[in-house]
C-alpha cells in the first residue's frame, strides 16, 4: 500500500457507515474504538473523565468502543497500578458509569479482559509481593526465570475470567473481548516459544490453544448463549513482530477451530499495518483469511489513517496522516466486518464524524507529544 500524506479521499466512505447486527449486538457504524492502554484510573478505579473520554468517541460516530485493557482479578495480572481494574465494588461502579454515559451517546461498549502473564516484573505494584506468571515460566526472550503455572492456578485464572464476563453483563456491557494477543498470557499458551509444557496445556497446536478455550467456554457458561464473546488474537508479539502463531493457512485453520467452537462470536485480528496480506499468494490480511476460515465477522486493525504503525508512538514518533482509500476498497470487498481505529481515535475523539462529513483536511496528526496529556 502506498501511504501518502494527502487526506483527499477518493472513494465513498459509505461502507464504514452501515449499521450491522450481529445477534443481540447492534451497532450503528463500522467504526470500532481500538483497546489502548492509557493507566489513567488511579487505584484501578475508572473516574468520570475515563467515562467522558469514552462518551466524546461515541458522540462522534464510533459504532462500538473496546475499552482499554482491564485486568481480571488475579495479583499478577497486571504491574501497572494506575490500570482500570474489573473487579471490586469501587472500580465496577466506575465501569457501570462508563457504560450509561455511552450509552447514552448512543454507542456499544465492550470490556477488553486481560491478564499480561510474564510480561509483568515481578514485584511490581498493585501486588509486589506476587510472582509473575507465565505457563512455562519462560519470557517473551524464551528465558526461563520461574515456574510454570499449576494446573491449580490455571484454573483460578480461568474463573477469574468468567466472573469479569459475568460482572461485564450484570453492569450493562454490550459484550466482551478476551485479550489474546501480543505476547500477553493467553498468547504465551498459544505461541510455542513460551509454551513448553508437556501436559494437555502444551504440545500441538491445539494443544496450546486449551487454556484459551477453556476462558471461552467459562466466559461462555457464564453469560449464556447470546452475549458476545470477542477474541482478540496477533501472530506478532510484543518486541518479536515477525512472529506466526501460523506459518500457513492450514495451520491458521487448525489455530481457529477449538477457538470458535468455545464460543467466539468475532475475532479481532491484530496487524501492525492492516493492509499487508497474511500469506504469500494472496491478497487477504489477517482479518480476511479469519474470517475466510471461520464464517464469523472480523474486525481489522492496524495504523488507518496514519503513515506510521504504532510502534513509533511508543519511541515518541509521530504520524501523518494518510487516506483510507485500500481500506474502503477491502471493506466493499467485504474482506472484514468492522475497523478498530486507535491512534487516530486517541488524538481526535470526531475522528469518525470528520470522515463521515468529508472533512479530511480538519483532521488531526497523531503527535506522541499529546499522549501525556489525553484524556
Amino acid at each position: 500500500m502506498e501511504k501518502t500524506n494527502t487526506t483527499q479521499q477518493l472513494k465513498s466512505v459509505d461502507s464504514l457507515f452501515k449499521s450491522l447486527s450481529l445477534g443481540i449486538l447492534d451497532l450503528s457504524t463500522r467504526i470500532v474504538m481500538a483497546p489502548m492502554t492509557r493507566s489513567f484510573s488511579p487505584d484501578g478505579i475508572p473516574g468520570p473523565d475515563v467515562a467522558a473520554y469514552y462518551r466524546r468517541r461515541a458522540e462522534n460516530g464510533v459504532g462500538l468502543i473496546i475499552t482499554e485493557g482491564t485486568v481480571i482479578n488475579h495479583p499478577a495480572a497486571t504491574g501497572d497500578p494506575n490500570v482500570p481494574h474489573f473487579y471490586g465494588e469501587k472500580a465496577l461502579e466506575g465501569w457501570a458509569n462508563v457504560v450509561a454515559e455511552v450509552h447514552e451517546a448512543g454507542g456499544k461498549i465492550v470490556p477488553q479482559l486481560w491478564h499480561v502473564g510474564i510480561t509483568r516484573r515481578s514485584g511490581s505494584l498493585p501486588h509486589p509481593e506476587a510472582q509473575s506468571v507465565s505457563p512455562s515460566g519462560i519470557n517473551l526472550q524464551g528465558e526461563k526465570i520461574n515456574e510454570p503455572l499449576t494446573e491449580e492456578e490455571i484454573n483460578s485464572i480461568i474463573q477469574a475470567f468468567a466472573l469479569a464476563a459475568a460482572d461485564a453483563k450484570r453492569i450493562g456491557f454490550d459484550g466482551i473481548e478476551l485479550h489474546g494477543a501480543h505476547g500477553y498470557l493467553i498468547d504465551q499458551f498459544l505461541w510455542e516459544r513460551t509454551n513448553q509444557r508437556t501436559d494437555e496445556y502444551g504440545g500441538s497446536m491445539i494443544a496450546r490453544t486449551r487454556f484459551a478455550a477453556e476462558i471461552i467456554k467459562a466466559c461462555r457458561l457464564a453469560v449464556g448463549p447470546d452475549f458476545p464473546i470477542i477474541f482478540r488474537m496477533s501472530q506478532w508479539k510484543t518486541s518479536h513482530y515477525e512472529a506466526k502463531l501460523a506459518a500457513t493457512p492450514e495451520l491458521l485453520e487448525q489455530f481457529l477451530t477449538p477457538l470458535l467452537e468455545a464460543g467466539v462470536d468475532i475475532f479481532h485480528c491484530s496487524t501492525r499495518r492492516f493492509w499487508e496480506p497474511e500469506f504469500e499468494g494472496s491478497n487477504l490480511n489477517f482479518a480476511g483469511w479469519v474470517k475466510k476460515i471461520t464464517g464469523k465477522p472480523t474486525i481489522t486493525v492496524g495504523a488507518v489513517g496514519l503513515t506510521e504503525d504504532f510502534l513509533g508512538a511508543f519511541r515518541g514518533k509521530s504520524s501523518g496522516l494518510a487516506d483510507i482509500n485500500e481500506l474502503l476498497v477491502r471493506m466493499d470487498n467485504d474482506e472484514f466486518d468492522l475497523v478498530a481505529i486507535g491512534r487516530a481515535l486517541l488524538i481526535d475523539p470526531a475522528w469518525a464524524s470528520k470522515v463521515r462529513e468529508g472533512r479530511f483536511d480538519d483532521l488531526v496528526p497523531f503527535n506522541a507529544e499529546a499522549l501525556k496529556t489525553l484524556y
